[in-house]
This record gives structure tokens, sequence and C-alpha cells, in this order.
């Protein structure tokens, strides 16, 4: 079992920067690809970005390419979202997932955890 935790929301004017946390506890978090996704109103949960388990591989989703970063940090059993040049149709509730294995994925299937989501809010 892996407990997810994301912080680090809020609301952010367009162009500002936030950056989003996930600490997992439970399960060796090393063992595990990590990966974000986002829900806004009325639409379906839909992937952003992922790592694996060494953190030597990434992979983004087009929407957020040359934005956002995704990072981790093994010793501290954190993921990380760096947001950056954040726009309007970036709000949404953003969860951290893990995935059980070794490679990256975007499915959202394959992922056998979930945080509870952290809210983010882009001002025009």
């Amino acid at each position: 079992q892996v407990q997810l935790v994301e912080s680090g929301g809020g609301l952010v004017q367009a162009g500002g920067s936030l950056r989003l946390s996930c600490a997992a506890s439970g399960r060796t978090f090393s063992s595990y690809a990590m990966g974000w996704f986002r829900q806004a109103p009325g639409k379906e949960r839909e992937f952003v970005a992922a790592i694996s388990r060494t953190g030597d591989s990434t992979y983004y989703a087009d929407s957020v390419k040359g934005r956002f970063t995704i990072s981790r940090d093994n010793a501290k059993s954190t993921v990380y979202l760096q947001m950056n040049n954040l726009k309007p149709e970036d709000t949404a509730v953003y969860y951290c997932a893990a995935a059980a294995r070794l490679t990256i994925t975007t499915r959202r299937d394959e992922y056998n955890y979930w945080g509870q989501g952290t809210q983010v809010f882009v001002s025009s």
C-alpha cells in the first residue's frame, strides 16, 4: 500500500508559477513510476506528466511540454511538478499517482495508487 499526499496548489495569475509536491509513504517509493494527472470541471481526468522509477526518463502531455517539469527525490519519497507560464486552461485539480512498473505510462488504469488532489486555479 502507498499513501500519496499532494500539496502546493493555489491561486495564481496567468504567466505565474507553482510547484506541486506529492509525498509518498508506505512501500518503497523508488519501486514506482510516478505520474501527474489533472481534472477540470466537467472533463475527464487527463495525463500531464510522468517520471520513471530512477528519474532518468520523463514524458509530458503536449499541452504542458516546455512549461511543466516533473522531478523526484527518492531519498525524500517525493515527486514534484514545477509549473511555469501557467494559463487559465491549466485550472484543474491535480493528482499524483504511483504505478508499480518499470517504465513510464500515460494510462490512468495502469496507476495503482492515487492522492486526494490539490486545486490549481489560474486567473486571466
